[in-house]
């Protein structure tokens, strides 16, 4: 008989906010057996019909699926049919190796280029690969079985993909607490959107905790516990009833306009990395979209996407916003977002290097493609062209001069196209400093590399994150010239780096005269709250 074990508690950081309590269940592989390899025609013959199959599950789990997690699976469903995915696996299989060795050879080279991305997005797409691989590795071996959480567990284990997640009934509840995992990853999206508790990053010792127990997850404040005492599992629920009351009491804001305690209206728009975002988001519930982070179109692919492709991923959205602004943010390549055969690799310093529109008006092709795909999707809706990483008024000027030229062309063609206003990203501290040299249609400042770059504190480091502060007074004093500015020359003026989505800076952002914040989905309703509490009749302060 086992002994009872006492009680653990544990920190990670939070992928998706709430509480759960349930029974532990160590997240199971799937049942993947060694085999003995082949001729390599055999072999080869094997690793098509494994491919096969794992498409003709995906595409049936896909079939059962809610939109945003059909769209996920379809994802995965384009890359495995990528014939470059696999081959290399066929290449190797000609050399003697077998199917299911040459298969995670091969995979495994593939997610250990997207784990070492730095960009956190990118990184997040490697368990979309793991996902495939074992799939497929699943096949081969002839086991195609779905293993599943039972439901209303507490889903322990080292990462979870999201075809398991699908796949798994959260109708009774359930939490996920996971020792590595991604806040930008599918499975956080998918959890966010169906309000499962998610925690990320945790130290913990899989092999120690045992099949048996109890466990809880806070996910507001990133907190297991397993093996709770009466005690813990008493305050516990106190807190999980405090926090429901809080949201319930957020989230009559969410359809609501946003005001301020003194009937100043305030724009609320949405940041998103990813499509998949606005699928169970109505449109009403914000002001627009404020960031589209076009990088989900340029990654995991082995060729830069062409004009029909973006074309058709900015249309969609400009639909989805009915009419509301849509601001898309051309392509912010280098630093932590590096892409395969277009930025620059071994820069000693790539947060200070060739990255945004530096990058792109120093390789123009992509640029242009991307301006022609934005001019084409602008009939469609309110889109609006901004630019990253501006530092000096010449870099907007050669920007402006190739978006002419691209509409110019458009139209002599006889291709349906609308020139969008074009705007820059606030996020250098020389373009806030000197904002006045910038002849923008519009502004929008980006809180998290400003503040990097004001502070001289990686925003990603937790040696210097309490200098890593949006609401220190020399990052709030830029943010206040670039709004006055705005209001002097009539420019629109937003905000769309996290610090917005942030209840406890909302006020300081309103005082510091912004009246426009693009947020990440999950904070509209909280975000439109702290609105309703500050007041601004007594000026700014």
């Amino acid at each position: 008989m086992d002994e009872p074990m006492g009680e653990l508690r544990l920190i990670g950081r939070s992928a998706s906010a709430g509480f759960a309590v349930g029974p532990i269940a160590l997240l199971s592989r799937f049942n993947v057996m060694v085999r003995k390899g082949g001729e390599p025609a055999a072999e080869a013959a094997a690793l098509r019909d494994a491919i096969a199959t794992a498409l003709e599950h995906l595409s049936q789990l896909a079939a059962h699926a809610k939109s945003d997690g059909a769209d996920i699976l379809a994802f995965q469903i384009a890359m495995l049919e990528d014939e470059t995915l696999a081959a290399p696996a066929f290449a190797a299989i000609s050399e003697g190796a077998s199917a299911d060795r040459a298969w995670r050879t091969a995979l495994d080279a593939e997610i250990c280029g997207y784990d070492n991305a730095e960009d956190e997005h990118f990184r997040a797409r490697a368990n979309d690969l793991r996902d495939i691989c074992e799939r497929v590795l699943s096949a081969l071996s002839g086991e195609v079985t779905e293993p599943s959480a039972p439901s209303g567990a507490i889903v322990i284990g080292e990462d979870l993909t999201p075809s398991r997640f699908l796949a798994t009934d959260w109708g009774a509840g359930g939490g996920i607490a996971l020792t590595r995992g991604s806040a930008s990853g599918h499975v956080a999206t998918l959890a966010r959107a169906r309000g499962v508790p998610m925690i990320i990053g945790l130290d913990l010792d899989l092999g120690s905790i045992g099949g048996r127990g109890e466990a809880l997850i806070d996910g507001e404040s990133a907190t297991l516990y397993l093996h709770p005492t009466p005690t813990t599992r008493k305050s516990f629920a106190a807190r999980a009833r405090t926090s429901d009351r809080a949201r319930e009491s957020a989230e009559i804001f969410r359809m609501r306009p946003a005001l301020t305690a003194d009937g100043t209206p305030i724009a609320v728009h949405i940041n998103i990395a990813d499509p998949i975002e606005i699928e169970t988001l109505d449109s009403g519930s914000c002001d627009g979209i404020g960031l589209v982070r076009t990088e989900f179109l340029f990654h995991g692919k082995d060729k830069l996407p062409d004009e029909e492709d973006q074309y058709l991923a900015y249309r969609r959205l400009a639909e989805w916003s009915r009419g509301k602004s849509v601001t898309i943010r051309t392509l912010d390549a280098g630093a932590d977002k590096p892409i395969p055969g277009l930025t620059i690799a071994g820069e000693s310093n790539p947060f200070l290097g060739m990255r945004g529109v530096r990058l792109s008006l120093a390789k123009p092709e992509p640029f242009r493609v991307q301006l022609r795909a934005l001019c084409r999707a602008a009939v469609h809706g309110a889109i609006e062209v901004m630019l990253p990483m501006i530092t000096v008024p010449s870099e907007l000027a050669l920007a402006r001069r190739i978006l002419d030229e691209e509409w110019a062309a458009l139209k002599a063609a006889g291709i349906a196209c609308r020139r969008p206003p074009l705007g820059i990203m606030v996020e250098v501290p020389a373009a806030a400093i000197a904002i006045d040299a910038f002849d923008a249609a519009f502004y929008s400042i980006g809180s998290n590399d400003l503040t990097q770059y004001v502070m001289a504190a990686a925003r990603d480091l937790d040696t210097v994150a309490a200098l890593n502060d949006p609401a220190n007074p020399a990052v709030l004093r830029l943010i206040t010239q670039v709004t006055a500015h705005g209001v002097a020359t009539g420019r629109k003026v937003s905000l769309c780096g996290d610090a917005g989505g942030e209840p406890k800076l909302v006020k300081a952002l309103l005082n510091a005269g912004l009246r426009a914040l693009s947020v990440a989905p999950v904070a509209i309703a909280r975000t439109k709250q702290a609105i309703a509490a500050v007041d601004l009749s007594g000026g700014l302060g």
